[in-house]
């Protein structure tokens, strides 16, 4: 099991110290969050702050564009540093096809991400591009969430779509995770947990602890 550890449950007054110990720790990458108080009511970091960052630890930068429209920016959070760039399939429509090769052009992993209420057959026809899908199990916008239970078939679902691709995707899940969810995501076929707050109360222990699931 992978961690990407989400950032914006760190201490921001003290981000190059918070990233040293994600190394120490042997996080498996840095997930970012990004929203522009459109696509979701909260407003985040862009990408100067990635690109200040990128000083300070060579951890995978897996940024998450929830953002309404991400065309005119990926070179930007491409060359601030980001190693995987995921748009949201509610954002784009047919256009996501265009925006993830556009990723793939610079050089960099794309993945796609659907909210709860999407139906994973929505991003079928894009398995033969995608590096990562991300399956949001909260309300994208806010930390602190409970996992959506309801989100468990579609995990399921994707999964078995995947498998039945035969592409090499990565299956990754972002909301409420802790050491139980965790467990129920690990159980299904998820080999990436995105988790800020539980992970950032302890680090040393609970990225170890999700990473063993």
């Amino acid at each position: 099991m992978k961690v990407s550890a989400s950032i914006l449950s760190a201490d921001f007054a003290n981000l190059a110290s918070e990233l040293n110990l994600l190394e120490k720790y042997h996080a498996d990458a840095v997930h970012i969050d990004v929203m522009d108080g459109v696509f979701v009511q909260n407003l985040t970091i862009g990408c100067d702050v990635i690109s200040a960052m990128r000083k300070y630890s060579n951890l995978t930068f897996d940024t998450h564009l929830m953002i309404a429209n991400p065309q005119p920016y990926i070179e930007k959070f491409a060359n601030a540093g980001s190693d995987i760039i995921t748009i949201h399939q509610e954002a784009l429509g047919i256009k996501t096809k265009d925006v993830l090769l556009k990723i793939k052009s610079l050089g960099k992993k794309c993945g796609i991400s659907i909210k709860p209420s999407t139906n994973i057959a929505e991003i079928e026809d894009l398995l033969h591009i995608v590096d990562l899908i991300l399956i949001m199990t909260v309300e994208p916008g806010l930390g602190g969430q409970k996992f959506l239970e309801n989100q468990i078939e579609k995990i399921v679902n994707a999964r078995q779509m995947i498998d039945k691709s035969g592409y090499n995707i990565q299956l990754s899940v972002d909301g409420g995770i802790n050491d139980i969810t965790g467990k129920i995501c690990a159980d299904i076929g998820v080999n990436m947990l995105v988790s800020g707050s539980y992970i950032f109360k302890d680090l040393g222990k609970n990225i170890k602890i999700l990473q063993n699931l």
